[in-house]
Formats: structure tokens, C-alpha cells, sequence
């Protein structure tokens, strides 16, 4: 079977490696996006997937315009079977889509119809899920609406982070989308549309979406905190003495018990550092002030705040 793979981030190399390991697939080619400029100094930097494609020797396409006539002129020349799309980052025109014999199958790290989009795993930590899973489904000019080919479902733990349930992705996806396009590619597979109930789409986060309400719930806040780990990461403002210092919240524990009298202002008690929420308590286990380094409560409250 030859596959042509649409990936970009760190996310998909690992799908990618598993398709190139695999004995009955030969990987004919890479597209990803351009080369951009990467911390202070604008250092041109390939996409990841890029380095695994020239790593074993596979051409490697970085289409300014997808509609271009020699960038579609080089996929003819290609003759790939089925193209393998994960974490791309363009929506690809149908112009593309209809030149591949068995279409383009895409890998979404959701249970369609819930959660279409571009940030289903921290939408589901979010929104406190129990679960979710990986779909398996063939593209069409919709945003995540095409026909279902397989599905799986993952646990997510009470203190999972995006982090963690983008691993299990991960885990799931590269078994999981090898069997389904052999099968799909044998005939054994046949798509099957999308339910119409229980859809939902979410959209593409920011660094405003991190900011801290404390006046929220304490689950509200812990599951927020979990989900936006590494990005775009949680942050507050608070005011010590006459400081106003902004701090990255990077990991906190709920506490047992009911909260104290002012919500948002942290506190130095028996060796930990507490804030209080709407509705409870938290710990601050790990955070990060600005211009500093990571640490935990404790180090954070010997040196900002009297105990």
C-alpha cells in the first residue's frame, strides 16, 4: 500500500514512524508546513516530521498553496494508494482531496461527532469527560464531518493533563489506524457516516483562554489547569505587599474542608501554599513567577510571602 502522510508537529511523528516500520506499507512522501522561525533570534526551523521523513529517505513537500499546479503535479506523480492526515494544520480543498484513489483518512483524537476541531483532548479534560477516544474516518471538505472508519476508547484519569492523554493518543492511534487502513484498503472496512446527535465542536485555544478565575469553582480551575499543560499553560496576577506578580500555575491538589474568607489571595499554612475558589481550596503544588524558574509552593512562599 503506498501512503502519503500530511503532519507538521511533534504529534505525528510517532504515526508516521509506526507507517514506515510497517512491512506492507511503503511511506512515498511527506507533506508538512513550511520551515518558520523559531525563539529570539528567528532560527529557520524544520517541522518534525520533516527530520523522520529526510531521516529515511522520503520526499518531503512544503506547499506554500495547496492548490498550486506543481505541487499537485508532484502528488499525480507519487500514484499513493491513500493518503494518512494527523495534525496537518490546513484545511486540505477539495481539489486535493479527490486525488487520491481511496481518499485521505484522518486521525482525530475524539469520539465523533463530539469534539470537532482543534482542541479536542483539552476539551474533553475541560469539560471533566470520564472518557474519550481516537476516530478513525475518511476527509471531506467539512471541518472532522466525514464518514467513521474505526473508533477506540481511552480512559482519562481524575489528574490526567493534556500531556498524559495525548501519550494515550498517541498509544492508540498507530495500531489502531495501520489495521484500519489495511483493512479499509482490502475492502473489509467501509465507511459509515457520522451520527447527526451529540455533535460539538471546539475551537482553537489561546493564551487567553489560560487566564485564572478564581471566583471559579475549584474542580473548574484543577481541570483547567490539567488541561492547558504545556499550552497555552494557566496564569494569574497576584498583588504581594506592593508587587503585582504574574505567575504561571503549573500543577495544583484540591484540599478537603471549606475555603477561607479571601478568594485569590494566596497564603503560606502549615508548609504549603493555599488559595481560595468559590467553592473550596486549592494547593499550589508547582508554578512558575515571571522571568523565574519552575518550583514548587513552598520554595514560591519563603521567598514571596511571610509565613
Amino acid at each position: 500500500m503506498r501512503v502519503l502522510f500530511f503532519g507538521t508537529p511533534t504529534l505525528a511523528c510517532a504515526i508516521l514512524e509506526a507507517l514506515i516500520a510497517d512491512h506492507d506499507i511503503d511511506v512515498v512522501g511527506v507533506v508538512c508546513q513550511p520551515d518558520e522561525p523559531v525563539g529570539r533570534k528567528a532560527i529557520l526551523t524544520a517541522p518534525p516530521t520533516k527530520h523522520v521523513a529526510m531521516t529515511h529517505g522520503i520526499p518531503v513537500f512544503q506547499p506554500i498553496k495547496l492548490k498550486d499546479e506543481s505541487f499537485l503535479a508532484a502528488i499525480d506523480s507519487l500514484h499513493a494508494d491513500v493518503a494518512v492526515v494527523l495534525a496537518y494544520g490546513r484545511i486540505l480543498p477539495s481539489a486535493l482531496l479527490n486525488r487520491i484513489p481511496h481518499g485521505f483518512v484522518n486521525v482525530h483524537p475524539s469520539l465523533l461527532p463530539k469534539y470537532r476541531g482543534p482542541s479536542p483532548i483539552q476539551s474533553a479534560i475541560l469539560a471533566g469527560d470520564s472518557v474519550t477516544g481516537v476516530s478513525i474516518m475518511v476527509l471531506d471538505t467539512g471541518m472532522d464531518t466525514g464518514a467513521l472508519l474505526t473508533q477506540s476508547v481511552i480512559d482519562i484519569a481524575s489528574d490526567e493533563t493534556s500531556e498524559t492523554l495525548t501519550e494515550k493518543v498517541i498509544d492508540v492511534s498507530a495500531p489502531l489506524l495501520i489495521t484500519t487502513l489495511k483493512g479499509f484498503f482490502a475492502g473489509s472496512i467501509t465507511p459509515i457516516p457520522q451520527s447527526t446527535e451529540g455533535v460539538s465542536v471546539c475551537n482553537m485555544l489561546s493564551r487567553e483562554d489560560g487566564k485564572i478565575s478564581w471566583n471559579e469553582s475549584v474542580h473548574v480551575i484543577d481541570r483547567k489547569i490539567r488541561a492547558l499543560n504545556p499550552w497555552p499553560g494557566t496564569s494569574t496576577t497576584w498583588i504581594i505587599g506592593e508587587k503585582e506578580i504574574g505567575v504561571k500555575i503549573l500543577k495544583v491538589a484540591l484540599m478537603e474542608g471549606s475555603r477561607g474568607a479571601h478568594i485569590g489571595i494566596p497564603r503560606f499554612e502549615s508548609g504549603v501554599l493555599l488559595i481560595d475558589a468559590a467553592d473550596g481550596t486549592l494547593e499550589i503544588l508547582e508554578l512558575q513567577p515571571a522571568g523565574g524558574n519552575r518550583m514548587n509552593g513552598s520554595s514560591f512562599a519563603r521567598g514571596y510571602l511571610k509565613s
